[in-house]
């Protein structure tokens, strides 16, 4: 069973680096490759596979890509999104509030060197730090995929939403149960409190509705 698994992981693994030099040779706009540009993916891929996390994880990088593949349409710049997808949660430590920055910045060092230009990176920086709030401007195309991607799991089968919960949960098991509780119900309510979950039109269309009920039922059960 465990060398099944091992395959497993290795051919995810493998079909994430080539989803990573296919974007990025669609954003440099050439079928030339940077010298060994998987090396940036390996180093990613490390980092989404660290110990300490549980919903931030490879499964979490692989679901956002499939969901910005759904809503593609509606970006201006699909692949910086999905280059954005790839670092907004790069650096991710549960005890530490300033993971987005350092992300982004990460993404500021390591794009330059896979070839693309100044302005690509400054986009690609500004939609990782854009996941802090998950508010985008009006007219912000990019930002309403990249957030509308990031959040689409708040509209999953209830099920599936009660292991993400269970998830972010064990991420937090340093916690105690009801300073965890508190903080949790808060961040529901402040979510069920924007007029808009999702901002492009398929999110609003096909996710809206269901991701309220799931909110609404895991807040419903962090209050009893």
């Amino acid at each position: 069973m465990a060398d099944d698994d091992n395959h497993d992981l290795r051919e995810r693994h493998d079909a994430l680096r080539q989803r990573w030099l296919t974007t990025l040779l669609r954003a440099r706009d050439t079928d030339e490759c940077v010298y060994d540009p998987y090396r940036f993916a390996d180093n990613l891929l490390v980092r989404w596979a660290e110990p300490q996390r549980r919903y931030h994880t490879v499964d979490h990088l692989t679901a956002v890509l499939d969901h910005i593949d759904v809503l593609e349409d509606h970006a201006d710049g699909p692949e910086l999104v999905r280059l954005a997808a790839w670092f907004h949660d790069a650096v991710y430590a549960p005890d530490r509030s300033e993971n987005e920055e350092r992300s982004a910045r990460l993404a500021e060092r390591a794009l330059p060197e896979a070839g693309l230009s100044p302005d690509q990176v400054a986009e690609v920086a500004r939609l990782v730090r854009l996941t802090v709030t998950h508010d985008p401007a009006e007219g912000d195309r990019n930002g309403e995929v990249l957030c509308d991607a990031d959040l689409a799991i708040l509209a999953a089968a209830p099920d599936a939403y009660a292991a993400y919960a269970a998830a972010v949960r064990e991420e937090y098991a340093f916690v105690p149960d009801e300073t965890f509780r508190t903080g949790r119900a808060a961040v529901l309510r402040q979510l069920l409190g924007l007029p808009h979950l999702f901002r492009t039109p398929y999110g609003a269309a096909e996710w809206e509705t269901a991701a309220r009920e799931n909110l609404m039922t895991e807040l419903a059960l962090l209050d009893a």
